[in-house]
């Protein structure tokens, strides 16, 4: 399940939990399925609206603790890729920035973005309170009021990477 209900609820808890140890490291995971010839970026959408990548800390770790099928027979194959991109919370609003400001001297949260590639075959679970959709990249690109500044620019993030789209028979 999810910890916090709300965006207020996490902000809240992200304060106190500032106070007791200092700026939030996070990582989260683009992972990457292809879907009808095409890349798509798996979500996890919290009620009807809200979609978040998975979050990740010591990543293979956490994302078989996260998403893991409850198997020892289908332990996930993760391949973490690189780093694509880095945001800076300064303050404790929903804000995030691409780049920490030059007049915030104690930032609130690093996140970093880590390109994660699933096998052809792969079995996760996913918590009872969410929801996971497959998300085409055309549809994440320039689509702010719907996924956020984070995931919106994930198509920008990932124009770099060649893909190679496998069909199979």
């Amino acid at each position: 399940m999810e910890t916090d209900t709300s965006v207020a609820d996490r902000l809240a808890r992200m304060k106190v939990n500032y106070m007791k140890d200092g700026m939030r490291a996070s990582v989260e995971a683009i992972l990457l399925v292809q879907e009808h010839k095409h890349p798509h970026i798996l979500l996890l959408q919290i009620g009807n609206t809200f979609c978040k990548l998975p979050e990740i800390e010591g990543l293979k770790r956490k994302l078989t603790s996260k998403l893991g099928a409850n198997s020892p027979a289908l332990v996930p194959d993760w391949q973490i890729g690189e780093c694509v991109a880095i945001w800076w919370r300064p303050n404790f609003e929903t804000i995030m920035y691409p780049y920490c400001p030059p007049h915030i001297t104690k930032p609130k949260e690093c996140k970093k973005l880590y390109l994660v590639r699933l096998s052809e075959r792969e079995y996760f679970a996913v918590p009872k309170n969410l929801k996971l959709l497959a998300v085409p990249l055309f549809e994440l690109y320039d689509n702010v009021q719907r996924y956020g500044p984070v995931i919106s620019t994930i198509p920008q993030q990932l124009s770099r990477f060649q893909f190679n789209m496998i069909t199979t028979t």
